[in-house]
């Protein structure tokens, strides 16, 4: 029978050798825990995306990607058990719609001064 872990034990499996993830949410039947060290190898995207959420909450990366049906029934072997953690736990672990932290406004000056180089290049070169 699968078991009940708080945040704080899911945390500590973080590593490479001992790697959990929280992936679901109320849509889905609710934030699941997931012991995918053994996936790390065969996960298509490479172990890297699974090690940066590595006791953490990996919900919204998983669904942004749109796994598929296999994918999602695969996943089932790995569970460990459900996430105990109250409404408030769960809405911070949620990504905001808009974190706000700049990085928007970086992209859109390394553009403009892209476009202002090549646009530069070919009125001096006419």
């Amino acid at each position: 029978m699968s078991k009940s872990l708080t945040l704080a034990e899911v945390a500590a499996h973080d590593r490479e050798d001992d790697c959990y993830l929280i992936i679901g949410n109320e849509r889905t039947g609710g934030a699941k825990v997931y012991d995918v060290t053994k996936y790390l190898e065969d996960h298509p995207g490479g172990d890297a995306v699974l090690l940066e959420l590595a006791g953490k909450y990996a919900d919204d990366m998983f669904e942004d990607i749109g796994h598929s049906t296999n994918a999602r029934q695969a996943l089932k072997e790995f569970l460990v058990g459900t996430l105990n953690a109250t409404e408030e736990e769960l809405a911070s672990l949620r990504a905001p719609a808009h974190t706000g932290n700049g990085d928007s406004f970086l992209l859109v000056a390394v553009a403009g001064a892209l476009l202002a180089a090549v646009g530069g290049y070919f009125v001096f070169t006419a």
